[in-house]
């Protein structure tokens, strides 16, 4: 029953992983930083810090090897270090001679804390005092190297014969560094995201693992099936064998063929099983190579991201700095345009003065234009009663004129008709 229904299974898996291409295309390299420098000052003295704190304990791990070997060292170091080297070394002579006197009498218990000898009864104070000047020895051979960089470097390029706890000690301080300068160039952003990529991916590796338990679980039943078959088959042959032998001496050619019937049945109910492992044994193999395919192409989709995220992010830095050179030139100009503004603004409360005068003028003349005008109107009205009562006048002057015109001419057109009928 197994064998049958794991086709169906494996389309489901694989139609359900279709949606997922699209929903989890989350790059691998997300777990990278996302910077490559540090942009914050706080960040940058904490690494300044932590580089200045490595490069004094790789010159420190040194001294004791440099003190053994001090002539040949002496024409690279210089007189002033060279005599401080050996005042450090004649103090951790005194220092030690101390700490065997005080552990002799039974003053001094072994132990450090924090760098600082503990469990010693010293009255006079001496061994505080030569703690003092051990520290001050060390931070003056520091500063002396900090001076000399042609010292600083041959004494850097005999990290050999450092002790092996000082080197691991280094080691351990430059991991904390890289850890640390990661951990800096990480956002809470990115390291948000990175905890949700690595939870996605946690979750997509537990559901494929999952499903491959689930695959190779069918596999075996599927197995274990065609062996208990197999079983079954080989109990019925061995009882078949056991009821030919019994029968052989009735019917030997019957026992042949029921031989040879159950040996063809067999062989073809192993090659079915053999056909349905395989078969099952394939769709494994696709799932995985589905897996793999998928996995693939979240790397492949993942450089791509990784570019357009860095390409995004200069943009919006180069965008930032013209918004900000942009910003400052418009406040310049908001502050010509103020002052300007209250330039005008002045001058516009001196206008206003002279023009509330000049309004009071312009009153005046308008008042006095105003009279003048209906004088004017009044002298026109009255010319042009004159000019109309001149224009009947001339008017019927003229009317008389042609009234009289006629009349003579009538009078004189009378009196030739007369002398024509005499």
């Amino acid at each position: 029953m197994a064998t049958e229904e794991m086709p169906g299974l494996s389309y489901e898996l694989v139609e359900a992983s279709q949606p997922r291409r699209q929903t989890l295309r989350m790059p691998l390299k997300i777990l990278d930083p996302g910077r490559s420098k540090l942009t914050t000052v706080e960040t940058k003295r904490i690494i300044s810090v932590l580089d200045e704190t490595i490069f004094k304990v790789e010159l420190v791990s040194t001294f004791s090897h440099v003190i053994d070997n001090l002539e040949e060292f002496s024409p690279t170091l210089g007189p002033e270090l060279t005599g401080a080297l050996q005042e450090h070394q004649r103090l951790s002579n005194v220092m030690e001679a101390t700490l065997a006197h005080l552990e002799e009498e039974g003053m001094l218990q072994k132990g450090t804390c924090k760098g600082v000898v503990y469990g010693a009864e010293d009255p006079a104070g001496h061994l505080a005092l030569l703690t003092q000047g051990l520290r001050g020895s060390v931070r003056n051979i520091v500063r002396l190297f900090y001076a000399n960089p042609v010292a600083c470097q041959a004494v850097r390029e005999i990290a050999h014969a450092r002790h092996p706890a000082n080197s691991h000690f280094i080691k351990c301080l430059s991991d904390l560094r890289g850890f640390l300068f990661e951990r800096l160039l990480t956002t809470p952003l990115e390291e948000k995201e990175k905890r949700r990529f690595l939870n996605e991916i946690s979750q997509r590796d537990k559901k494929n693992t999952e499903m491959i338990a689930a695959l190779e679980e069918e596999l075996a039943a599927a197995i274990q099936n065609r062996d208990d078959e197999i079983s079954r088959k080989n109990a019925t042959i061995k009882d078949l064998k056991a009821r030919l032998h019994n029968l052989a001496k009735c019917s030997e050619s019957q026992i042949q063929r029921l031989r040879t019937d159950t040996e063809k049945q067999q062989k073809a109910e192993l090659r079915g099983s053999q056909a349905k492992c395989s078969k099952l044994q394939q769709e494994l193999n696709l799932l995985r190579a589905q897996l793999n395919a998928l996995i693939t192409e979240d790397r492949e989709s993942e450089l791509a991201l990784r570019k357009k995220k860095y390409k995004v992010e200069i943009e919006i830095e180069n965008w930032v700095q013209k918004y900000d050179m942009e910003m400052l030139e418009k406040q310049e100009e908001i502050e010509e345009i103020e002052a300007a503004y209250m330039v005008e603004k002045e001058h516009l409360e001196e206008l206003r003065e002279k023009f509330a005068l000049l309004d009071q003028e312009y009153s005046q003349i308008k008042e006095e234009r105003r009279v003048k005008q209906e004088q004017k109107e009044k002298a026109e009205k009255e010319l042009a009663i004159l000019v109309r009562a001149a224009t009947l006048i001339q008017a019927l002057w003229k009317g008389y004129l042609v009234r009289s015109l006629l009349r003579s001419k009538r009078k004189k057109r009378g009196r030739g008709k007369k002398g024509a009928r005499k």
